[in-house]
């Protein structure tokens, strides 16, 4: 599966709050919950944070084994 949670740690150092990503860079709330939850979210969702981030889809990103 993939995780997000490297996203997280970014928007935390860079200090980008939720409520910005929604206000100042208009990312939809049912976007972010999808990535709380490590669902599928399309590459042009990922493509945008990576331009709001200045990052690469690995700083953001990555594929986490799924012990089920």
């Amino acid at each position: 599966m993939m995780s997000y949670d490297k996203l997280w740690e970014v928007l935390k150092d860079r200090g980008i709050s939720q409520y910005a990503l929604i206000k100042r860079y208009h990312i939809s709330p049912g976007q972010i919950t999808r990535l709380k939850r490590n669902e599928s979210v399309s590459t042009h969702t990922i493509e945008v944070f990576c331009r709001i981030l200045n990052c690469q889809v690995g700083d953001i990103m990555e594929y986490v084994e799924d012990n089920e």
